[in-house]
């Protein structure tokens, strides 16, 4: 569905973007529920999240 344009339009209009972090999992279960978890934390515990992975501050955005 995504490769295909038919997904969420949400970031479509709000570019560029910048992939910050990836990791891979065993399964797709296993992904989308670190995905909603990480989601789900505070501001400062991603961003505390993201210094602990070396990324930098000034590669946020903010």
């Amino acid at each position: 569905m995504h490769q295909a344009g038919k997904g969420a339009k949400y970031t479509k209009t709000r570019r560029p973007l910048k992939l910050l972090y990836f990791e891979e999992f065993a399964d797709k279960s296993t992904a989308l529920k670190a995905e909603y978890a990480f989601k789900h934390q505070s501001r400062s515990k991603k961003e505390t999240f993201l210094i602990n992975h070396g990324i930098s501050p000034s590669l946020w955005g903010n």
